[in-house]
């Protein structure tokens, strides 16, 4: 059953909808991994950030093992993971940073922040 918008009213329905697209991101999830690991071995998490380079816009990419270290690779496949991530989720908003998890599939938004120790946040509260 794909997804076109029609979604199943019986309970019996519902469950063989929910296990068939169970299924399908089983398979997503997996094919992603085996990819990532292809582009570089032991890459479980990829990180992109845009940045400017001299007024272009640019995406630093970060692969990253199981440890949560960075794994030193070449540009080349740093451009290949995100070109991998951009093809699986053409609808992300890449302007923003990213943080895709391979073991769960999960693509997010990476909110940078410093801790409140440092006191970088100086902004005014907001009152309405």
């Amino acid at each position: 059953m794909q997804d076109q918008g029609i979604h199943p009213t019986t309970p019996a329905a519902q469950a063989i909808y929910g296990a068939h697209r169970g299924a399908a991101r089983a398979r997503f999830i997996g094919v992603m991994a085996r990819q990532l690991h292809e582009i570089e071995p032991g890459t479980v998490r990829v990180r992109t950030v845009p940045v400017l380079v001299d007024d272009r816009r640019r995406t630093w990419v970060e692969l990253v093992d199981a440890t949560g270290r960075p794994i030193a690779t070449t540009a080349a496949n740093c451009r290949a993971a995100r070109n991998l991530l951009r093809r699986a989720f053409p609808a992300a908003d890449w302007t923003r940073p990213r943080t895709y998890v391979a073991s769960t599939g999960d693509l997010a938004v990476d909110v940078v922040g410093a801790p409140a120790e440092c006191g970088l946040d100086t902004a005014p509260a907001v009152t309405a």
